[in-house]
């Protein structure tokens, strides 16, 4: 292109050089395609040759230094099923016109570093890498449909209004990423319904304005440790991991704004894909402003990978997904208001981890037992741990479950008593076995009554005689035994009379089985005045 017309037409272009240039200055649309369905696909192995072949020169020409459009209309970029030669440099440029290339073939990378565009629309392009680091839009960004052969990078791009990607196939570049958006911010939605990658997807500090919707995604990175590496991400809707209903049309690759994004969590009996996670899954530090869901979610990981919820805060965690075989899911530090979840969703005995996790609510999918909900807790406190017991308990007692509570807590005693030495956890079994640890006070009252009896029936066949003569009160055997248990309170009785020999040792063990159920009953009773 040494050559220009005078109104800056290069003079070397060839015929679909020249179509492309024409169709620019009047905003239509330049179509290369063949209407042959197996030789339109841009992803097939078909050669497509000069007949529908553009330098990447001329195009990047066209988007900044394009001629004037023709009077009455506006000018932009909208190519079909054409084949750009040679790579694509637009890098630190300002584009103006609208940019829209459907179903085209790209065989070098794009490089779009640094670079300003309106809007720009690639639908079902092939593309060998796509570099567009510090890209700032002001409309949206689609790659829906797109392949991408060596990774997309979006490190601190700016994303006027939308990003989508829904049903791109993404591999993995040099370092291992399939798509780097470190720092990335979109200003509204985040749409990558049924993405698929092969290598880490990074968003490390990413900001989106609105929702995040991977619904029906496949993340797949089996050539490192996580698929999902996202610190510090910042949703100010809700982050949708989940299973997507197959039952909607994703619309014609033909419109130029295509409907993708659509998609909605299935109902029951709906045929639905999975979102998927081959490798860990990192969210630590994230703030979700409405809630993170993961209705439907499979996750696929080896013994030293994560599901890692690390300090996240949400109004809402949906970790209703399929129960990962390996692995461990970690939520140690989480804030979250409402936790939904399954019985079947969490993993077993080693899986769990959740130190510090702070949740205010229950709301529980199906049946939830208070019994599988105690070897959760257990599950994730291989070493004994107060404080999930407690949190537990706290948020069923708010919920008006007094009695599930206290179940809760006496459990935690229980859980405690195996690591105490052996004289304390013979006093632990001890309170178990009379009182229940004074969380069943009715147990405590019986063995009152049933000790009363038997001493007042003990001592119904003997009567001391008095220590002071002409100073005693008159002998009532079930007052004597009801004094003796009762510490503390001074009925008259004990202290009056002489009792020796098998007496004074009936006597001593109505004392102390006495001290020891008032001992347990008033922890009881602490326990039940802090439980506020």
């Amino acid at each position: 292109m040494t050559e220009m017309h005078a109104d800056g037409e290069p003079a070397d272009l060839s015929g679909p050089e020249w179509r492309m240039w024409q169709a620019y200055r009047t905003g239509s649309v330049c179509d290369l395609s063949t209407r042959a369905a197996d030789h339109d696909d841009p992803h097939s192995g078909e050669p497509w040759g000069p007949q529908r072949s553009v330098r990447a020169a001329v195009v990047a020409l066209l988007l900044l230094h394009g001629p004037p459009p023709v009077p009455g209309r506006v000018a932009s970029l909208k190519l079909r099923g054409v084949r750009i030669t040679g790579r694509l440099d637009l890098s630190g440029g300002t584009v103006q016109p609208y940019v829209e290339l459907q179903s085209c073939r790209f065989d070098s990378e794009i490089q779009l570093s640094e670079t300003r565009f309106g809007t720009l629309r690639m639908i079902n392009c092939a593309i060998p890498r796509l570099d567009a680091s510090r890209l700032h839009t002001e409309g949206d960004l689609h790659l829906p449909r797109c392949r991408v052969a060596r990774g997309i990078r979006l490190t601190d791009a700016q994303i006027g209004t939308d990003l989508l990607i829904s049903q791109a196939v993404v591999q993995r570049d040099n370092k291992g990423r399939a798509f780097a958006a470190d720092g990335m911010s979109v200003a509204q939605d985040f749409q990558g319904e049924l993405l698929e990658t092969y290598g880490e997807v990074s968003l490390r500090g990413a900001k989106i304005g609105v929702s995040m919707n991977l619904r029906g995604a496949r993340l797949r990175n089996p050539y490192g440790r996580r698929a999902l590496n996202a610190p510090q991400l910042t949703v100010e809707r809700t982050l949708y991991l989940t299973s997507i209903a197959l039952d909607y049309v994703l619309g014609d690759s033909g419109s130029s704004t295509p409907p993708y994004g659509l998609g909605q969590t299935p109902t029951r009996g709906q045929r639905a894909q999975r979102f998927e996670c081959q490798g860990g899954l990192r969210l630590d530090d994230g703030r979700f402003g409405d809630a993170v869901d993961f209705y439907g979610a499979r996750f696929t990981l080896t013994d030293e990978q994560e599901v890692s919820l690390r300090r996240i805060q949400t109004p809402e965690l949906r970790f209703v997904g399929e129960r990962p075989e390996q692995g461990r899911v970690v939520l140690s530090g989480a804030k979250v208001v409402k936790l939904v979840d399954t019985s079947t969703s969490w993993p077993g005995p080693g899986g769990v981890a959740i130190e510090g996790f702070v949740y205010e609510n229950l709301a529980p999918r199906g049946h939830f037992p208070l019994a599988r909900r105690l070897a959760w807790v257990e599950a994730a406190t291989p070493e004994y741990s107060p404080e999930p017991y407690e949190r537990l308990a706290a948020v069923l007692r708010a919920s008006g479950e007094d009695a599930d509570a206290r179940e809760v807590l006496l459990a935690k005693q229980r859980r405690r008593r195996a690591t105490l030495p052996p004289a304390v956890k013979a006093w632990g079994f001890l309170q178990d076995w009379t009182v229940v640890y004074g969380y069943r006070p009715g147990r405590a009252a019986l063995w009152m009554a049933v000790l009363w009896a038997a001493g007042a029936l003990l001592f119904s066949r003997h009567e001391p005689p008095p220590i002071k003569e002409d100073e005693h009160p008159t002998w009532n055997a079930a007052l004597y035994a009801l004094d003796l248990l009762l510490p503390v309170i001074d009925l008259g009785q004990e202290g009056q009379w002489k009792v020796e020999g098998y007496w004074q040792w009936g006597s001593a063990t109505l004392v102390l089985l006495g001290w020891i159920l008032a001992t347990t009953v008033a922890a009881g009773a602490s326990r039940l005045l802090r439980r506020g």
